[in-house]
């Protein structure tokens, strides 16, 4: 961190406010975690500060949506390449129907092949229809793949093509990238391809750990974020 030109001895270096978020999938458990504020009646699901709907349980008349609609958590909804612009803005009624600022993040997670030409005419129907959304880039599950191995993969360099194109969409529509949604670990893992150790597919039986999505390992978390960072710096 040194070496990086931050000051270790900065107290805001030594502490750190900890928010939590994850997938509201099993309803169940969800439930369970519910509770009426005292003060004000209001429901807060309390297994999380921030819940999300995924790409598979977004239906407008299911499950999911009808129970993070009613509580006031911020929640977030991944949204795919087969979300149309009236789809996005239909989740935004049921969702944040007072039009809530934060209260909703639409998360797209196109797939590098498809974020140019599905994204924009979402970004701007939703936008012209009034809804204050965070927009944050989910750049892992859409590009997700078997080796000829079958071992479940991303491409370093693929992840990155999405961030770029999810800047270049943004700066386009003059909206914000609010944020940037990745599956990492600090361990020295071998569930990615690419990044700076040029990880081959020979490679990923080394440490493949993760049960269900591969992640970034430390070093490929690292130089996405500095990316990112760059990006960001650079976003007009």
């Amino acid at each position: 961190m040194t070496a990086c030109g931050f000051d270790t001895d900065d107290a805001a270096m030594r502490q750190v406010e900890l928010y939590t978020s994850h997938e509201a999938l099993l309803l169940g458990y969800e439930q369970a975690l519910t509770r009426q504020d005292s003060l004000t009646g209001d429901w807060y699901d309390c297994s999380a500060h921030m819940l999300w709907i995924g790409e598979r349980t977004r239906e407008l008349d299911g499950a999911h949506v009808e129970f993070l609609r009613g509580v006031h958590n911020p929640i977030g909804c991944k949204i795919g390449p087969t979300t149309s612009p009236e789809d996005a803005v239909a989740l935004c009624e049921a969702l944040n129907p007072n039009q809530i600022p934060g209260r909703i993040t639409l998360i797209s997670r196109m797939g590098a092949d498809k974020v140019a030409d599905v994204l924009p005419s979402i970004l701007r129907k939703v936008t012209d229809a009034g809804h204050p959304v965070v927009w944050e880039c989910d750049p892992m599950h859409g590009n997700t793949y078997e080796t000829d191995a079958g071992i479940k993969t991303r491409d370093f360099d693929v992840i990155l093509q999405e961030v770029r194109q999810y800047f270049d969409v943004h700066r386009a529509e003059s909206t914000w990238p609010g944020g940037v949604h990745c599956e990492l670990t600090g361990d020295e893992v071998t569930e990615c391809v690419g990044g700076g150790d040029a990880l081959e597919a020979e490679q990923l039986g080394d440490r493949y750990e993760t049960m269900c999505d591969p992640r970034l390992n430390g070093r490929q978390s690292l130089d996405l974020a500095f990316r990112v960072a760059e990006l960001l710096t650079d976003f007009r």
